[in-house]
């Protein structure tokens, strides 16, 4: 049986405590069910600030600043908002500012809305082209040391990295 997608796990929670370990004390977000842990948590999380975007452009911008008042953040999205995000990747290259985005992929493994393949395709080529780097955590077991190698790389070299939590990973959604 598949499991439902979003669902609570303990990776979920070990990630947040990763993410809170390493000082990130904004997370801006889209609203995602794949997310729905990691923004409820920082919802919950008095010694944070828990941002809901309109667009997930908005977010690079927003990290970006984090990072010139000497704070750290994250950006929570899911794959198809990648595409969002293009010209503003830009920012985070020339800038050399430190960033971590957490993305929620769509258009994996038991994908079955045919509208999210293509981004779901595109996300990791799209990322590495526009300079950021590209981590993978396809199990639960992956995702503490991925996550703390995407914090090191960017908080400690000033780079940009895109963690993708693969659809098998969180499930695929029912519709």
């Amino acid at each position: 049986m598949a499991k439902e997608y979003g669902s609570a796990a303990q990776w979920q929670e070990d990630l947040y405590q990763v993410l809170r370990h390493n000082g990130v004390t904004l997370f801006c977000y889209v609203p995602d069910g794949g997310h729905k842990t990691l923004i409820n948590r920082s919802i919950e999380d008095p010694d944070v600030v828990s941002v809901p975007l309109t667009t997930e452009e908005e977010g690079v911008a927003m990290c970006a600043g984090c990072h010139l008042g000497g704070t750290k953040s994250v950006l929570l999205m899911q794959s198809s908002g990648v595409g969002n995000c293009v010209n503003m990747f830009a920012l985070v290259k020339n800038g050399l500012f430190p960033f971590v985005t957490l993305i929620t992929m769509r258009g994996e493994f038991g994908e079955m809305n045919p509208w999210q393949i293509p981004m779901g395709q595109g996300v990791q080529p799209v990322v590495e082209a526009m300079g950021l780097h590209c981590l993978r955590a396809m199990t639960p077991s992956e995702v503490v040391p991925t996550a703390q190698a995407a914090m090191d790389m960017a908080y400690k070299s000033n780079q940009g990295v895109a963690v993708l939590l693969t659809q098998k990973l969180i499930g695929a959604k029912p519709f």
